[in-house]
């Protein structure tokens, strides 16, 4: 096992890795930028490095200051947490030439699915669901009439490379298509510096459903079931929760069983996400994410598997010591993102927190960096805490998230937690009727009135 590792991270998540690893005794080091000093996972850590000033691409995506800060600890290992370099093939690979261990999967398995249209071929090869579109990248406005007129409209066209809804654009039908085309190769440029794009059948009211996988690359690999991320405000996740509440046993199994053979075939290492649209009982394939997901904890809470701490030992070469037989769905869980936002407009709220008090109780967990006197900074994500809560029932689980969120204190910024005390009251919400459009409809009539 390893002796001390580095956390290439900030905010809850590098605070989330460093209790896992001191739960196993290991050691951590925490990088940080000049606007990160006084962050918690700092003053918790064995050691920290000052790696950059608070722009990220100076400091947390500044490969070479990192393993710098690595080689002058003394670190074994390298936990990149999400985001930032997380899902950086290159970053992966130069780890492991320096001699340390990457605390995820192998750069070529990151390399092949950070590419949405080899990601796309390769679900394809391992007998996974795709939605009808492309075979790749759609070059020129000829080819993109082609593909139009074999898979019909609605279309979706989308960015190779990268996320987040940039270089995304619906042509609902053939006037819509070129300028759609042209729109979203424009915006994949701006945003990932690669202009390709690729085109599939467009969805009217599918689920965001995911499936937490780990594996060992050594042959083991589980499932941890579902998670549903439907609830989404410009394809951002805002609210998840496992397990669906739009599947049955039949499918659960069904779409498990597919995800096992396809990461048992690739040869998978480490935790992974295979997400999927799911629309009248189908499960398309659409990306898969090689890392840690920010909605890990809702997959913990129902399975009671500590998913950093098996990260953490499958990168030491350990096997999975967990059956799927073993793995037992109970109860059911929600996360709310809550993020240092006005929960109306989504304008940015950084600044002093004067006031903080978690929520308790049976069966609440709150990931949080936070404390009072704490300044969140501008510069980086605005997540500022994860509201995590399970019950033995939706309908219970549903019950203690409304006193959760009741309970929350964080003052001196504007957070979400308003917009979610709402959203969870909306009948729809309580019955589990909604899609992934479903926020942006719901915010519009609110909006009008």
């Amino acid at each position: 096992m390893f002796e001390k590792v580095l956390i290439a991270n900030r905010g809850e998540i590098a605070l989330r890795i460093h209790r896992a690893c001191r739960e196993m005794g290991i050691a951590t080091v925490a990088v940080h930028s000049t606007a990160d000093a006084d962050a918690m996972h700092v003053r918790l850590a064995d050691e920290s490095v000052c790696i950059g000033p608070p722009q990220p691409a100076k400091s947390y995506l500044n490969m070479a200051a990192i393993l710098s800060a690595a080689t002058i600890t003394g670190a074994d290992a390298i936990h990149p947490g999400v985001g930032f370099l997380s899902e950086n093939a290159d970053f992966a690979a130069m780890v492991e030439e320096h001699g340390y261990v990457f605390i995820g999967p192998s750069p070529e398995h990151i390399a092949l699915m950070g590419d949405k249209v080899r990601a796309k071929e390769a679900a394809r090869e391992l007998g996974i669901p795709v939605v009808p579109g492309s075979d790749g990248a759609v070059e020129g406005e000829a080819q993109a009439r082609k593909v139009a007129e074999q898979v019909g409209f609605p279309l979706l066209i989308k960015a190779a490379a990268g996320g987040g809804g940039r270089g995304m654009k619906v042509a609902l039908h053939e006037g819509e298509l070129m300028q759609a085309y042209s729109m979203a190769r424009a915006e994949a440029k701006a945003a990932f510096g690669n202009d390709q794009v690729y085109m599939e059948r467009y969805l009217g009211q599918p689920r965001h459903i995911e499936m937490q996988i780990l594996a060992d690359g050594q042959g083991g690999v589980v499932h941890l079931g579902e998670r549903d991320c439907s609830m989404q405000r410009r394809h951002q996740k805002l609210l998840e929760e496992a397990p669906s509440p739009a599947l049955n046993a039949a499918e659960r199994a069904r779409i498990g069983e597919i995800a096992l053979k396809a990461m048992h075939r690739l040869g998978y290492r480490s935790a992974g996400t295979l997400e999927f649209l799911y629309e009248n009982g189908e499960f398309f394939f659409i990306e898969m994410n090689t890392r840690l997901q920010v909605e890990h904890p809702i997959s913990e809470a129902i399975t009671g598997i500590d998913l950093v701490r098996e990260q953490i030992r499958v990168a030491a070469g350990a096997t999975l010591d967990i059956r799927q037989e073993d793995i037992k769905i109970n109860g059911h869980a929600i996360e709310c993102r809550l993020n240092a936002e006005d929960p109306t407009t989504f304008a940015p709220s950084p600044g002093l927190v004067t006031d903080y008090h978690q929520a308790g109780g049976l069966g609440v967990r709150v990931d949080s960096h936070l404390y009072a006197g704490y300044r969140v900074p501008p510069y980086y994500d605005s997540l500022v805490a994860k509201l995590i809560v399970h019950g033995n029932t939706r309908n219970e689980c549903l019950m203690r998230l409304r006193r959760a969120l009741e309970e929350m204190v964080i003052d001196g910024i504007a957070t979400t937690t308003p917009l979610h005390q709402k959203l969870i009251s909306q009948p729809d919400f309580i019955d589990g009727n909604y899609d992934i459009h479903w926020l942006e409809r719901w915010m519009k009539q609110q909006a009008e009135g």
